[in-house]
């Protein structure tokens, strides 16, 4: 028998070794399965292998009557059903309890993406003089052109970068590594940046460091602080929209398909593992598709048009 803590404490370190799960998707898991802990102790379940499938039933009821979203609802299902298959497989239970639970069909949100004017916008915000502007040129030039996650940027190191042959070699989830391509406009503002402004933030530090992104003290940029620079950098624009990096990562699957780029393509450039990941990306296209067809088919045009 093993106690609720201690339970924890392991399936936390097997998310950060065996998976290399990020802090990110870590701090998720130990929510849910907090919030569990607290359904169970207000049960009067002591036991984390006295948990059965009426249980699980109970517990979902629950979070329906808390209103939770079915996207939420799923989610924390889905986390359960994760913990539950560790404490299985290192015999702490003998049954995982959320096996048989069927998750609740999720809406598909559309994700958010910046049409062509609003991103021209953005890449006359910088002020190229600076270290700092053009630190955050070559951010913004860099996920544009490849589409690469946040913690994808930060964790970039000056020897993944390739100048010769364009491309960037990236560690995504999972210890999985793929090759990206990169442009001439990211080119330029990367080699602007890295021969110029990060030389003149590696003099504020005492700790010389190979990432390729560094904050104002010339250490290795945060995630935080690399979606606080793109929210200064939206404001600066006088843009009234929400821009986080993953917008940015959308925006770069939107313009790829709307110009015709093949959807396995996209998928290998995004680091999907599933091709569903990346086909939601297809509804915002629809727009762009139904165009083409109006203008295209002989049949489509009103008499008047």
């Amino acid at each position: 028998m093993i106690n609720w803590n201690d339970a924890k404490k392991a399936f936390t370190e097997y998310l950060q070794i065996e998976k290399n799960a990020s802090e990110y998707t870590i701090d998720y898991y130990q929510s849910d399965i907090e919030n569990f802990f607290g359904f169970l102790k207000q049960q009067a379940i002591d036991q984390l292998e006295l948990v059965d499938h009426q249980v699980v039933r109970t517990y979902l009821t629950t979070l329906y009557e808390k209103k939770l979203s079915r996207r939420s609802v799923s989610r924390k299902i889905s986390s359960l059903r994760s913990f539950y298959k560790f404490l299985d497989r290192e015999t702490y239970v003998e049954v995982n309890p959320f096996t048989q639970v069927t998750l609740p069909k999720t809406d598909q949100p559309v994700p958010g993406f910046l049409y062509a004017e609003e991103l021209e916008r953005l890449f006359e915000v910088s002020d190229l003089t600076t270290e700092t502007g053009q630190r955050n040129q070559a951010i913004l030039e860099l996920i544009y052109a490849t589409g690469i996650r946040v913690s994808e940027c930060t964790g970039l190191k000056l020897e993944d970068i390739d100048f010769d042959i364009g491309t960037l070699l990236v560690r995504g989830k999972g210890r999985k590594e793929r090759y990206l391509p990169f442009g001439r406009f990211a080119e330029a503002a990367m080699q602007n940046y890295i021969n110029n402004g990060r030389e003149k933030l590696l003099q504020k530090t005492a700790n010389p460091s190979s990432a390729v992104f560094l904050n104002a003290r010339g250490n290795p940029l945060t995630a935080r602080g690399l979606r606080l620079i793109l929210e200064k950098m939206v404001k600066d624009a006088a843009l009234t929209v929400h821009l986080h990096p993953h917008k940015l990562r959308h925006t770069f699957a939107t313009h790829l398909l709307n110009e015709g780029a093949d959807l396995r393509v996209v998928q290998e450039l995004l680091g999907h593992e599933h091709l569903s990941s990346t086909q939601i990306y297809t509804h915002v296209t629809k727009d762009h598709l139904r165009k083409i067809y109006m203008n295209s088919h002989p049949r489509a045009k009103h008499k008047n048009d």
